[in-house]
């Protein structure tokens, strides 16, 4: 099981089991001071029942609860802003046997100091049970009004991946002025993984005309496909930075393992830019402290609108990048993203040893290289050129990125890293 300010996962019935699910709600409603909490679900077959132990402990709280069901994450952001709590029933774009609780306050992710009430669990309160209703959602009004119509229809295909973007994500395209083909609209009929970073998205190319977006299970990562190829998920928070500069926003914070070429595209239009760790809990707290405006993840395609959502929000940037297909820029702008190039690898290691190999990793990079410790270990090559070492908050795994406008370059960095790492675990075992 994983627990971080990202949310607890694990898979249910071997590292992640009903008591958890109870101990860490209970924790939670120590944190709801509004008395309300929204709740929703991606499509997992363990949802439903986490659901009911999830509405069953709050209720027993005093809690009083809106049942949003099967619901993208960006979606019960945005009722949690309203009520002033949420959680949702997700592992993101973790493999299907995993499920696992995202905690939302006031419209944001849980801190760390508030990560540690939830982990405690402990909440001795008495009080009159509290109600259950099933809520209802504005957010495709509210993001139509951000997004607005197109001028002219667009043909879009949009890749569920048998998730909860399956009626919201065409609803909200349609809304704008989209012709809508959806593919992978069922789980259990679904030709692809959960997780559209990684996956190769085959039939979405086929069946894609102009321009194809594909959803993770909880709708909170989106992948565009254009011209027949897949683009990275650093074009997707790229093209959320192009539609908000052209809103007015200056002031972005960009995770650190976001391309470096979305920040000199900032700086090169009159922005400012912060970098935060990895995690869209980090980013948004970053963006509260130097009152920024939007910013995201480029490792999980994940673009945040602070006014709109205080979440990576793949429904609402799928809208926006919609609305920019006929810019006479925009294939420029691709072009100058992808003049830069990156390698995201990962490496199983048990979490156990993740901090140790860490440690381990720094001692031999620091002897080479000066290193900056954020978030794992990061080392600049150059102005062009960096790689970050740095444990999964949500997985067992360790991840190398790397980054280069130039390839010879990139893959011999890349490939060094990965020879430390893997020296560095022999030793360590």
């Amino acid at each position: 099981m994983k627990i971080s300010i990202s949310g607890v996962r694990g898979v249910y019935g071997v590292d992640f089991f009903p008591q958890d699910v109870i101990k860490f709600c209970n924790g939670f409603s120590k944190l709801i001071k509004s008395g309300k909490c929204a709740i929703g679900r991606d499509t997992r077959k363990t949802g439903d029942m986490i659901e009911r132990l999830v509405s069953a402990t709050l209720l027993e709280k005093g809690i009083d609860v809106e049942m949003l069901g099967v619901t993208p994450t960006p979606v019960v952001f945005m009722k949690a802003k309203e009520l002033g709590a949420g959680i949702v029933i997700t592992s993101s774009h973790n493999p299907l046997e995993w499920n696992g609780l995202k905690f939302i306050i006031d419209g944001r992710g849980i801190t760390e100091e508030e990560l540690e009430i939830v982990k405690n669990g402990n909440n001795t309160t008495k009080a009159k049970l509290g109600t259950e209703v099933v809520g209802e959602s504005n957010y495709v009004s509210k993001a139509t009004q951000v997004i607005g119509k197109l001028g002219q229809e667009k043909q879009v295909t949009v890749d569920i991946g048998g998730g909860s973007a399956r009626y919201i994500a065409p609803e909200l395209l349609r809304n704008i002025g989209c012709q809508v083909t959806i593919v992978n609209e069922e789980l259990d009929k679904c030709t692809r993984g959960p997780d559209p970073t990684s996956d190769k998205l085959t039939e979405l190319i086929s069946k894609t005309n102009e321009v194809g977006f594909a959803f993770d299970l909880d709708s909170d990562r989106m992948i565009l496909v254009m011209n027949g190829e897949k683009k990275s998920s650093d074009i997707t928070l790229g093209l959320g930075v192009v539609k908000a500069i052209k809103l007015g926003i200056k002031k972005f914070v960009l995770s650190l393992d976001s391309s470096i070429a979305v920040e000199k595209y900032i700086v090169n239009h009159g922005g400012k830019v912060w970098r935060s760790k990895v995690g869209e809990a980090n980013v948004i707290q970053k963006m509260i402290e130097n009152n920024a405006d939007a910013g995201g993840e480029g490792s999980s395609g994940g673009f945040i609108l602070r006014e709109f959502n205080m979440c990576r929000d793949g429904l609402l940037t799928s809208g926006l990048i919609a609305s920019m297909i006929d810019d006479e820029n925009i294939q420029k702008e691709i072009e100058f993203f992808e003049s830069f190039s990156q390698i995201r690898d990962k490496v199983s290691v048990e979490s156990n040893l993740h901090d140790r190999l860490i440690s381990e990793i720094a001692k031999v990079i620091g002897t080479r290289y000066e290193i900056n410790q954020l978030d794992g270990i990061k080392i600049e090559i150059d102005e062009n050129t960096w790689s970050l070492i740095r444990k999964s908050n949500t997985e067992d795994i360790i991840r190398i990125s790397t980054e280069s406008n130039d390839r010879q370059v990139l893959e011999k960095i890349q490939k060094e890293m990965l020879e430390i790492l893997k020296s560095c675990y022999e030793k360590i075992k």
